[in-house]
């Protein structure tokens, strides 16, 4: 580990991030053991299913990004800035998913009483705020601009066109959920075609903790750097084919 992401993944900011990811990463565990004491089905807009999964992914995907934002050449005041958003803005939507949950209605697209509205609402704003700030990560390290071997800008890149690749199929889902509410479709009807690319969002939002740790690890051995850069390269090229696969499965 270099002396800045050393430096940076110590600092209060970053502290204050993993711990919040902790405490989601535990809000999701603890309702998968709801999920086993209740009688709701697994799938389903109204499911301890969605406090249990995005509690896990956004607790995952926060630590993921106060660590991988810790290698990007970036002014130190505009990182920590973007990470507090990014934390208040998990927070936000894990909570919101949650309170719905137990609430025992949907929480996307669920707009049948004035506070269901106010919900979808944060949580529909939640995402254009998650859009922008990773965004804005994205293309600091699109830009090569990555304090780390060659191995580890390639691995940024590449799991960060991936992770806005997730972003995108989370932004189609929830259009073409919009766009079914708007036809007048069933509840059952909307929720349904919301979430056809459910699985290649999931794949996809992950590969910028995959690659980068591939290349942190590999810098561990005793490989020379082409020989870690080119293992990144395979790696990368395998994970867009199995992320190109889960697509076509999604959509077919």
């Amino acid at each position: 580990m270099n002396d800045l992401v050393r430096r940076r993944m110590t600092d209060p900011v970053a502290r204050a991030c993993l711990l919040l990811a902790a405490l989601l990463v535990v809000s999701g565990l603890v309702h998968l053991g709801v999920f086993f004491l209740d009688d709701r089905p697994w799938h389903g807009p109204v499911s301890w299913r969605k406090p249990f999964t995005f509690g896990l992914s956004f607790g995952v995907t926060l630590a993921t990004v106060v660590w991988v934002t810790s290698y990007l050449r970036m002014p130190e005041r505009t990182r920590r800035v973007l990470l507090v958003v990014f934390a208040v803005d998990c927070l936000v939507e894990v909570g919101g998913i949650t309170l719905q949950a137990w609430r025992d209605v949907p929480s996307h697209l669920n707009t049948s009483t004035p506070t269901n509205t106010a919900v979808a609402m944060t949580l529909a704003v939640g995402g254009g705020v998650l859009v922008v700030v990773l965004g804005w990560f994205a293309v600091v390290a699109l830009r090569g601009h990555v304090d780390g071997p060659p191995s580890m800008v390639l691995a940024q890149r590449a799991g960060w066109l991936l992770l806005l690749a997730g972003l995108a199929s989370g932004a189609a889902m929830i259009a073409r959920g919009s766009i079914a509410r708007a036809q007048g479709d069933t509840a059952a009807t909307m929720y349904r075609v919301t979430g056809f690319l459910k699985d290649f969002h999931g794949a996809t939002l992950h590969g910028v903790l995959v690659l980068p740790a591939l290349a942190w690890l590999l810098g561990r051995t005793r490989l020379d750097e082409p020989t870690r850069a080119r293992v990144v390269a395979v790696a990368a090229v395998v994970y867009v084919a199995v992320a190109v696969g889960v697509l076509i499965v999604d959509v077919a």
